[in-house]
This record gives structure tokens, sequence and C-alpha cells, in this order.
């Protein structure tokens, strides 16, 4: 090899932007270093520390859940997810692809710095992210709690500058990532602003100065009567009846003989029951949610009593369709769904044991019992075929899955029936965990769905159960589903009222 061929890998070149850079951030890390902040010496290193491993964050959290508003329980876990996105990306990712060193704390004072030092690199700030990420998180779900949660966010991506743990561009940097991570969870999982339900044109109704003249009837089973003092506080001219379970059926029809706009607050069962009253009686309704679930609330866009009362002044309300069943001499109305096969016997089960233990555990070990059972399919004829079904499922209107997110409707006036079925097999666990995993597939060995206006089933074995919003009954031989397009006049608050 000839002794002139140099082999030295040449150094970098000189980047004057970047050197310009980093030499501002040390400039501003020291400026703020040798500044008096007054006030924060007892709170900075203090906020710092409580953010360690998202504790202070988890609080919030659970704070915000303890509201029992269905809108902070969104924000609080569109939060959490937020944050544990940014969390992943920082530490898999961000902290190993740029391996900054910390700042040297000398111009930093000492009571400032934190009693243990991160071992990690400088860039990008942890803490910071998490602090955006979940601040932004919860401000897109909840413009309200996102303020109130800001200062706090802020306030912990300043201290880590302040005890000296980071440059300003870590931190800037590090929120940055975190807001980034908010806006890629919505994404995946849409807030519930951006599938608001269409506004249908809008219809005559009542507009109610002060609620008077609408009465509405509160189960107090559901634990309604929070939820009713505050429509009345809204409302103080609107009457308010709490009643027991049994007695719900009389008061609302007392309530609909002298009432211009009936009105209920309770689970779905109560609500279905109010609004076959109203549909009777030709009154528009009201809808307080105040049960578990609350599907047709929800999906309707009425979640507390602040927007209710707002719409009951304004008079601003749509119409939504009704399904209907009848089979034999039985008949009946439902806003949100009806089935046949396992999920009746699941909600049977499931109010067997809800008194004693509660509904959501009373969900869980009733889907065990009942899946674990050794039972036969369901036979009926379905579109023209005598077939085996696990699960027949009619909701009343289409249900759409928005990203992640699972399904919901998005039209309550859109004149179908969504039928799903989950043909008769062996494994019907395994065949009803995939049917809810594919959603909207209308064709697999397993499961079919179709939209259609009616629904004949004929077949039907004695002592079937039937599911309509939560409630049960026996049908048999033939059973019948229909459309009542735009039958119900309901108020909700329209957007941009």
């Amino acid at each position: 090899m000839s002794p002139d061929v140099d082999l030295t890998v040449p150094k970098p070149g000189p980047h004057p932007l970047r050197d310009r850079l980093l030499a501002l951030d040390r400039r501003v890390f020291e400026f703020a270093a040798e500044r008096n902040w007054p006030g924060a010496e007892p709170v900075l290193p203090r906020l710092s520390r409580s953010a360690n491993h998202g504790v202070l964050w988890f609080a919030a959290a659970a704070a915000m859940a303890a509201s029992r508003t269905p809108r902070a329980r969104r924000a609080a876990a569109r939060g959490l997810a937020s944050l544990s996105l940014a969390s992943l990306t920082i530490n898999t990712f961000g902290k190993r692809s740029v391996r900054r060193p910390r700042p040297v704390l000398d111009p930093v004072p000492l009571v400032r710095q934190l009693k243990r030092q991160p071992i990690t690199t400088s860039f990008p700030s942890g803490h910071s992210a998490s602090a955006a990420a979940f601040a932004t998180g919860v401000a897109l779900e909840s413009p309200a709690w996102g303020a109130a949660v800001a200062p706090v966010a802020f306030s912990v991506a300043m201290s880590r500058v302040y005890t000296g743990v980071h440059f300003p561009s870590d931190v800037l940097a590090g929120a940055a990532l975190g807001a980034g991570a908010a806006f890629a969870v919505r994404g995946l999982v849409p807030t519930r602003d951006r599938a608001v339900p269409p506004a249908r044109p809008r219809t005559d109704a009542p507009a109610l100065e002060h609620g008077e003249g609408l009465v509405l009837v509160a189960n107090t089973a559901a634990g309604t009567a929070d939820r009713a003092r505050a429509l009345l506080d809204a409302l103080p001219r609107a009457e308010v009846v709490e009643c027991d379970p049994q007695d719900v059926p009389a008061e609302l029809e007392k309530a609909a003989a002298r009432a211009r706009v009936l009105g209920v607050c309770g689970g779905d069962g109560t609500v279905n029951a109010a609004a076959e009253i109203a549909l009777r009686h030709g009154l528009p309704l009201a809808v307080l949610p105040g049960g578990t679930l609350n599907h047709f609330a929800y999906d309707l866009g009425v979640e507390d009593a602040r927007g209710l009362a707002r719409a009951l002044e304004r008079g601003d309300a749509v119409r939504v369709d009704v399904g209907r069943f009848t089979s034999g001499d039985r008949a009946g109305v439902f806003l949100n769904t009806f089935s046949l096969g396992v999920y009746p016997e699941l909600v049977r089960e499931r109010d067997r044991w809800s008194h004693r233990i509660g509904g959501w555990p009373a969900g869980v070990l009733a889907a065990l019992r009942v899946l674990r059972s050794d039972r036969h399919p369901l036979q009926a004829e379905f579109q023209g075929r005598t077939r085996p079904l696990w699960l027949l499922f009619a909701g009343n209107g289409t249900y759409h899955r928005v990203g992640l997110a699972p399904g919901r409707r998005l039209d309550l006036a859109d004149g179908k029936l969504d039928v799903r079925v989950v043909h008769g097999g062996r494994r019907p666990a395994a065949r009803l965990l995939a049917a809810a995993l594919a959603g909207p597939l209308t064709r697999s060995p397993a499961h079919a769905a179709v939209q259609v206006g009616r629904l004949r089933l004929t077949g039907v074995a004695p002592g079937t159960l039937l599911a309509y919003d939560g409630e049960v009954t026996e049908v048999q031989g033939e059973v019948t589903l229909e459309k009542l397009p735009e039958a119900l006049t309901v108020y909700r608050p329209l957007p941009g009222s």
C-alpha cells in the first residue's frame, strides 16, 4: 500500500446554524438559572417530582372521572391514552436518537435542584411531552377541562428548566411531540364532536321558558336525583317526579296527561317506556341520561342537564326513527336495539346478579355463565331459509365504527334497521367475539350484516327470549320488525346553538 494514501476519516464540517441555536439554547438556560422566580421555589421542584412516572396526570384523570360527567370521563381517558403514546415514543425513539447530555448544574441554585438527578439523556423532555400530551388530549375532548389542566401542564414543563434538568429546546421539543401524540390518538379514536349526528331539519317543538310545561319522571333506582335536581336548577318552572322503578309507567302516563313536553331521566328501559307513551300521546320527548349506558341520549347528543335545558328553552328538537316489533299478541318499540338468541339470556342472567355485585361485574359474570353453558342455537327462518343462529341483532339506525372507537349511530333517522346475525355452529364464544370485532362486515362464514327497513322471522320456538332496550320478554312463532320513520320528536342541543 502506498504510504501517500491518507485513510483518516474527515471530521464533520461546522454547522453554523446548529451551533448558533445550541449557543442560544445555553444562554437562555443560563439566563433562566440566574433569574429570581418569585414564588417558584416552594412549588416548581415539588410539581416536577409529582409528575415522575405520570403520577400527577393519573391523579388528575381520577379527579376528572370522579365528576361523573360523560365528557369528563372521556377527556380523562383521552388524556391518559395520549400520555401513553407520548411516553412510548419518547422512551423508544426520542431519547435514543439524540443523545444530548444534561445541562451543567453550576449556574442553578442548589435550592432549586432535584434531590435525585435523572440519568437519561436530555433531549427531548419526557416530562414536557407527557404534560403536553395529557393537556392536549383533555382539551380536544373537553375545552373546559383542558383550560383547567393547561396551567398545570405549562408549569410542569417550565419546572424542568427551573430545576436545571433540561435545556429550553428539550422542553419545546417534548411539548411538540406530546401535542402530536394527542392528535395522533384523535386520528385513531375521533372525539365525539367530530362525529356529531347530523342535524335533521329542525322540527316544531315548544320552547319552554324556564321549563314551564315540562314534566320529567325520574327513576330513582338509576341514581338520578342529582341530575334531576341539576335540571330543576336550570329550569325552575319544570316539574320533576321521582319514583321507584315499578311506578315509572304509571307516573309517565299521569305526566303525559298534563305535560306539554314529557321528560324522562333513567336508563334505556325507562327511556323506552317514556318513548312509547310519548308516541301514544303525540308529545315531544326530553331525555336526560340517568342510567349506566344511556345509548339513546348519547347518540342523540344529550349528555347533561345543562345541554338539555338549553335545548328545551330554545325549542331545539329533531325527529328520530323508532323501531317496532310484533309477535302474536306482543308488541313493543325500541329506540336502540332488538335481539334474539344469546344476548337476551345474558341480560336476564345479568339482572339476576346486578343488585348483588353491581352492573359491570354482573355483566361479566353473565357472559361467562351463558357462553360456557351447554346450549343449542336458536332456529328461525331468516331471508327465506331456516338457519341456526346464536344471535340476531337489529339496531334502530346503522351502527358505525369510527377509527378504533366502539360502534355508535351517527344518524338516528336513516330509515334502516341494522341487522347482524351470528350463524349457529361450534364455539359460539369465538363466533360472537369475531362478529363484534368485525363490526359491519357484510358476509363471512360465521356472521353477516344487512340494512333493511323491515324484517320478518318465522318458526321461532315457544319461550324464545327477546331483548329490546334492556327489557326481556318471551316470543314464539312469527316476529316482525319494522321502522317508524321520524316518528318521535326529541329535544337535543343543535350544533352551533
